[in-house]
């Protein structure tokens, strides 16, 4: 512990966003950092808990306390090493992860949490810098072949993983890049894509080999991969998005968020998009459905985009101001939250519901919504229509960001033929991420569902490790949340 009465004496401060005029005129990240000095400051504010409960927080087992000293004392390399050791990608959860370690810190039961977040993408950003990150190829090549199928975070960290313990290990990508949502589904104004190429090519450079515009079961037969490899990691994310089919659903200009967003991402890159005036907001009245993650990149790029105006629509109530009480302390924060997008405009609804779009000449003009209340029906929830607040809004752009239900139904899942749990999602074992099928084994959101970015992590590092332990008969490849295997090698 750097300072015994740090967290008394020293307030919490964030680095916060650019000017909301800046920043809505470019795609660059809106997070802005604090001088050295200050950064420390915020390390000293950890109290190095006897029960640590950002490591309960923190589905990586992120080593919190100690780099949090480390960084007040000024020993960045130690810390970058530390964090290291469990996180392979802390730039990536240092810009996107909702922070689920600060809703559990100790320093948060009667005052502001310590700012983790911040600290960690602080402590990468130097480790870039100073080339403290350099390429860790294997010393011994095993000859066992990897195929990981999907880009994404739990992909990419399982493929690492892999390739360091000595595996050859190819990544099979659909799309035309390697990132998955990470490339194509985060507007840059959260995380610029050079944070993901650096990376990448850190991997190329440990002997991981990338495939592109390569869409397995349409492209490539599985049971090819299945004969050209040893082991199969799928990690295809959730994809499928739940939609909203009531009347009008057929109009134009109603999209899928994950249909909306990618197109952004590659006009920033300098990719060419589809000639569909509805992938533009420009001058146009948009409503949002879904007030999440997702919802929030969408408003963000509506807003740079040029939109006339914009309503972000959410069918729950608007969330408490502090913690209820059914709400405790250390779970996750059910507590009103403002994002870097929502600073920058629009109006957000919430108990609202979408009754049916209205359109003219097959284009949706129109929205007609209700007021609902939510109840509980048994073990489910359920929404009632409050009679006399209906009403209308004009939208030329309707968005849909509801969630997700699950991994596509597509020909992959029907090729290598694995079985499905009763949520939709690809069943495997909680222990060894097989699935129902001899040496095919899966990761990240495709086995638990729509998640966080560190779980997709914590998930590829776990397939990794099992993966090695079956082909090899053990492995020093370290689990999250074994603490005894931290220190163990190819830990980074």
């Amino acid at each position: 512990m750097g300072k015994p009465t740090g967290f008394m004496e020293l307030p919490r401060r964030a680095a916060g966003y650019r000017p909301v005029d800046e920043r809505r005129n470019d795609y660059r990240e809106v997070l802005t950092s604090l001088p050295t000095v200050e950064l420390q400051n915020q390390g000293a504010r950890c109290m190095d808990c006897g029960i640590p409960f950002c490591h309960q927080g923190c589905p990586l087992g992120n080593l919190i306390p100690d780099w949090n000293d480390l960084v007040y004392r000024g020993h960045w390399r130690e810390a970058i090493d530390r964090l290291h050791l469990t996180n392979n990608f802390p730039e990536f959860t240092g810009t996107l992860c909702p922070a689920p370690c600060e809703a559990s810190c100790v320093l948060g039961i009667n005052d502001d949490a310590v700012t983790i977040k911040q600290i960690e993408l602080a402590i990468i950003d130097r480790a870039w810098d100073e080339g403290w990150v350099v390429p860790m190829p294997p010393k011994v090549r095993t000859g066992k072949k990897v195929a990981v199928v999907g880009s994404g975070p739990a992909g990419l960290a399982a493929a690492q993983q892999l390739a360091r313990a000595g595996h050859d290990v190819t990544v099979f990508e659909r799309d035309d890049r390697i990132g998955g949502l990470l490339r194509y589904g985060i507007p840059d104004f959260k995380m610029e894509k050079w944070r993901l190429d650096r990376r990448l090519e850190q991997m190329k450079a440990e002997g991981v080999s990338f495939r592109t515009g390569v869409n397995i079961g349409v492209d490539l037969d599985p049971k090819q991969i299945l004969d050209e490899f040893d082991a199969v990691c799928l990690c295809c994310g959730a994809t499928q998005p739940r939609d909203l089919p009531i009347e009008g659903r057929d109009l134009k200009g109603i999209l899928f968020a994950m249909d909306f967003l990618p197109a952004q991402n590659r006009r920033v890159a300098g990719d060419p998009v589809a000639d569909d005036p509805d992938l533009d907001a420009k001058g146009k009245h948009v409503v949002i459905i879904g007030g999440g993650d997702t919802g929030a990149d969408c408003l963000g790029t509506v807003h740079r985009q040029g939109c006339a105006s914009v309503h972000q629509f959410e069918i729950v109530p608007r969330p408490p101001a502090s913690r209820s009480p059914d709400n405790p302390w250390p779970q996750w924060w059910n507590t009103f939250k403002t994002s870097s997008a929502h600073e920058e405009g629009g109006q957000r609804e919430y108990s609202i519901s979408t009754v049916r779009f209205r359109g003219e000449h097959g284009h949706v003009t129109a929205l007609e919504t209700v007021h609902v209340a939510m109840k509980r029906d048994g073990a489910r929830m359920i929404f009632e229509p409050i009679s006399g607040t209906e009403r209308t809004y004009k939208a030329d752009l309707v968005l849909l960001a509801m969630g997700f239900v699950g991994p596509e139904r597509n020909r992959l899942i029907e090729g290598f033929g694995v079985e499905l749990d009763e949520r939709g999602n690809v069943k495997a074992d909680p222990e060894t991420k097989r699935t129902s099928v001899p040496r095919v084994y899966t990761a990240g959101d495709m086995t638990r569902g729509q998640s966080l970015i560190v779980w997709a992590i914590a998930e590829g590092r776990h397939a990794a490790q099992a993966i090695d332990r079956d082909l090899m008969g053990s492995s020093d490849l370290p689990r999250p949340l074994e603490h005894e295997n931290y220190l163990r090698p190819f830990a980074v």
